[in-house]
């Protein structure tokens, strides 16, 4: 029998959002060192494997076939939507749990699959936050959705638009952009031409980043939204003044709640910080299945699985249920509004 229970850490390491990975890895490194630091589970240490997916779905692919290959049967990760579902389907058949701390399309688990688990809300959950808060308290007079055409940002964007139009919003623009893309002259001509003065952008924070900065730049009067994966220091780096005001939706701030301050420090002592929205929640995969493997008594995959369906657990970001799916029973997502320079606020929907 094996003096170590190994778990994988998937994510990118490289690539244009490893400030993402960065967060996953930093969370599941500290849940590890503190699980082991109180003797590990059952006598047994954790053992991390790291893999670097670049957010890229054919890395991620060749990550899942060297982490079956490699005897893992755990995995905390992936966190690209897109570089998250084709190793699902290769973990589901191989017998591998995954749980993903920030992969957020509905799709990833609305195929039945048993051992695919994650940590944060979905999408339509997100989706229709963003929408209820557009619709009900910013009232725009005309509204464009833009995305990046990939699975996060259009199935993000698209349950925006479906929130606003079930509410009664027209949504004047509905358009895709090329992701990686640098000039996005035309996309403000047409918003401008629209007489656009609210934007939701659905991707991630390169581009929103630029978007922000030549639309100021070209004297587009809008405001804008987006959702968790542009709530990162970088939209400030990238879009400077321009990020001011941005409104975003994320999962509650569990870095200030006061009984996380020990991991909090730890990590913070360890020179990471603790605020990103994935630090947390990989940081809690990581002792779900510890939780679970004790509770099984097993590591038997099919076991540890059925303990995560049916358990509920004591983690830094709450007491947690799974329903079916393997999605997060009553995850909620926050509107936030971005400040250039200083803490992002809560926004309190009166």
């Amino acid at each position: 029998m094996a003096d170590t229970i190994k778990i994988a850490i998937a994510g990118p390491k490289t690539g244009p959002v490893t400030q993402y990975g960065d967060m996953q890895f930093t969370g599941a490194r500290q849940a590890i060192k503190d699980i082991n630091a109180k003797g590990g589970v059952d006598g047994k240490m954790l053992e991390a494997k790291e893999y670097d997916d670049a957010a890229d779905a054919r890395t991620a692919v060749a990550v899942a076939n060297k982490v079956v290959n490699d005897g893992v049967k755990f995995v905390v990760g992936h966190i690209a939507s897109s570089a998250t579902q084709p190793p699902s389907d290769i973990y589901e058949d191989e017998g591998v749990i995954m749980i993903t701390p920030g992969a957020t399309s509905p799709e990833i688990t609305a195929r039945g699959y048993q051992l695919v688990f994650r940590t944060v809300g979905s999408d339509s959950e997100q989706g229709m936050v963003a929408g209820n808060y557009i619709a009900d308290h910013v009232k725009p007079k005309t509204v464009a959705v833009l995305h990046d055409k990939q699975q996060y940002g259009e199935g993000l964007a698209a349950s925006v638009q479906q929130t606003l139009e079930r509410k009664g919003v027209k949504v004047a623009v509905f358009e895709g952009v090329e992701a990686g893309g640098r000039d996005f002259s035309s996309i403000i001509q047409k918003l401008q031409q629209n007489d656009v003065d609210f934007v939701y952008w659905g991707g991630y924070h390169p581009e929103l980043g630029l978007i922000l900065r030549q639309a100021q730049q070209r004297g587009l009067k809008a405001r804008f939204m987006a959702g968790e994966a542009c709530a990162n220091d970088a939209i400030s780096q990238i879009a400077q003044h321009a990020s001011e005001g941005l409104l975003v939706t994320t999962p509650k701030a569990f870095d200030a709640a006061p009984e996380n301050k020990a991991v909090v420090d730890a990590i913070a002592a360890d020179g990471k910080d603790a605020t990103g929205p994935y630090v947390l929640p990989a940081y809690s995969a990581i002792h779900l299945l510890a939780q679970a493997i004790k509770a099984a008594g097993s590591e038997d995959t099919d076991k540890v699985a059925k303990a995560l369906h049916e358990g509920t657990f004591k983690t830094p970001i709450g007491t947690l249920s799974f329903d079916e799916k393997g999605d997060l029973k009553d995850f909620r997502f926050i509107v936030h509004e971005w400040h250039f320079g200083k803490q992002k606020t809560e926004i309190a929907a009166q």
